[in-house]
């Protein structure tokens, strides 16, 4: 067989063949509450922009100006000549933020997760994963050669039974997202916790959509809980709440310093640009001024959720500003999809591997900067469109 013979993929050409293919519609305007794509008005419902701040004036002259005194980019890694002082200033802010000694930046959000975990965990020790962690999770496991051991879903006995099954001595990681980016549900934090101590294990967790949505004006999931001495490592990124691009490790400092002479994602990687360094500052220090914003999120997606409900539509219960829609097939998926994008509202078609087979659905996320008259606008078309042959 030919190496190529692969390159195919059976869904995508029945979806393309409907003229029903979702993926890689064109944006002609800011990230916003209502955007343009392809020469049309939106309703974006569909952007992990959670406060609202990619388009916000004071971010983008920080940006501005950052490219204006250090360049368009940092040609090289951290390691050389990459290190700029806007680099240490972010770490040594967000660190402070978060409550923990010290935090290093990578260039992606996926990157710090491959980073992170593969400096951390090696052969001989063992990765306990939510099994409906990001994909960049599963990434770093396969990278780190650690045996990686799946558990069930925010199944604490599941978690408990792998954790027995595994010498005590041993090098033990349980690693969970925060906020689960496609069901919006939060981990069951202080039970990992409890589990972690018990097991002589270590806990990290990626707060990829937990910082500027959960916690104490929006320090993420650790916080939360009240547990942000208890978890060992928090993972984030800069490219949703703090609208900019790169990604971030926090925890104690040996730890930090350690993964910075051992990551090959970050030891062998381009820094993240100036500009990218100067938005996520200026949206961290908005978010700083700005306490309330990550309630008043909450409240949006309260109002959301009771909309939703009220029109009989099936959603995942939570709290957090992360509301699918379940569509359960895929071709059906694809449909809904498209006929919301045609009628003024966009989402986001999810499928397998991102959700269980047979669980597909529309992920709908929120900003701070959407008005209640905009989300029941969106409600009457999702009722016309999903509810209509149920």
């Amino acid at each position: 067989m030919d190496l190529f013979d692969k390159c195919k993929v059976e869904i995508v050409e029945r979806a393309k063949a409907a003229n029903i293919y979702p993926y890689f519609h064109e944006l002609e305007s800011r990230q916003a509450p209502e955007v343009i794509m392809e020469g049309k008005r939106r309703i974006m419902l569909g952007s992990n922009n959670y406060l609202g701040l990619t388009s916000d004036p004071r971010v983008i002259e920080a940006g501005i100006k950052a490219i204006e005194r250090y360049g368009s980019g940092c040609s090289g890694s951290r390691f050389l000549n990459g290190t700029l002082d806007l680099h240490v200033q972010l770490e040594s802010e967000l660190a402070e933020f978060l409550g923990k000694e010290a935090v290093t930046t990578f260039s992606t959000g996926f990157q710090s997760n491959l980073g992170i975990i593969s400096a951390i965990t090696s052969r001989g020790d063992y990765i306990f994963c939510d099994k409906e962690n990001h994909a960049s999770i599963y990434d770093g496991c396969k990278l780190s050669y650690a045996k990686t051991i799946r558990f069930n879903h925010s199944d604490m006995d599941h978690l408990e039974t792998a954790l027995q099954s595994v010498p005590l001595d041993s090098g033990k990681l349980i690693v969970t997202d925060g906020v689960f980016s496609m069901g919006g549900d939060i981990c069951r934090l202080p039970e990992i916790v409890a589990l972690a101590e018990k097991y002589h294990a270590r806990v990290m967790v990626d707060d990829a959509h937990g910082l500027g949505v959960l916690g104490n004006g929006g320090r993420g999931t650790a916080d939360y809980f009240g547990l942000t001495d208890k978890v060992d490592i928090i993972m984030g990124t800069f490219s949703k709440s703090l609208a900019s691009l790169g990604g971030y490790m926090a925890g104690d400092q040996r730890v930090v310093d350690y993964v910075r002479h051992s990551s090959r994602p970050f030891i062998f990687c381009a820094s993240i640009p100036p500009a990218n360094c100067a938005t996520a500052i200026e949206a961290l220090h908005i978010l700083r001024e700005n306490p309330d914003m990550p309630q008043h999120l909450m409240e949006l997606a309260a109002y959301m959720r009771q909309g939703l409900r009220s029109r009989g539509i099936k959603i995942r219960e939570s709290i957090t500003p992360i509301i699918p829609i379940y569509t359960y097939e895929e071709m059906r998926t694809f449909y809904k999809a498209k006929e919301l994008y045609e009628a003024g509202v966009y989402v986001n078609p999810v499928l397998p591997p991102a959700t269980p087979p047979g669980e597909c659905l529309l992920r709908t996320s929120y900003m701070a900067n959407l008005t209640t008259a905009l989300l029941d606008e969106a409600l009457d078309i999702i009722e016309k469109v999903i509810a209509k042959d149920e």
